[in-house]
């Protein structure tokens, strides 16, 4: 099976579970992939081709918003080491608008908090209270 015939499968398999929402969560993307890798495709080829489908489809790739939203905190870290609250909720804003409104707050919030975590950033921390402990708990981490 050749590239062009796995882009027009993946466009089908994007049209069929992003039909509602037009957003690929991790285990949608993991599912086409493997649907790739049974018909011999590399990963990075397969990874390039479902991307430029989404793309040219205006579908929402999720492991691609949280690249751009890591690359966000790592750009805020930069400056002293640690994520403050602003840059935290800016990074939050960021995802809604990335994901087109897909996420709501809640979601939101907890995938920037689980970014945080997984990444190993230090937060930002006031005299008397801890937000992203605060705000982890808010959000049922």
């Amino acid at each position: 099976m050749t590239l062009d015939e796995i882009k027009k499968q993946f466009v089908e398999q994007v049209k069929l579970r992003a039909y509602d929402d037009k957003y690929i969560d991790k285990g949608e993307e993991r599912e086409i992939l493997q649907l790739a890798l049974q018909h011999g495709i590399t990963v990075d080829s397969a990874r390039a081709a479902l991307a430029q489908v989404c793309e040219a489809n205006g579908y929402v790739l999720e492991s691609r918003v949280l690249a751009d939203i890591k690359q966000s905190l790592e750009v805020a870290a930069g400056n002293d080491g640690k994520i403050d609250e602003k840059e935290y909720k800016d990074a939050v804003a960021l995802l809604k608008i990335k994901c087109n409104n897909k996420k709501n707050d809640i979601q939101c919030r907890r995938m920037v908090c689980e970014l945080i975590d997984e990444i190993g950033f230090k937060t930002s921390t006031g005299w008397f209270s801890n937000w992203f402990t605060a705000e982890k708990k808010a959000v049922g981490l």
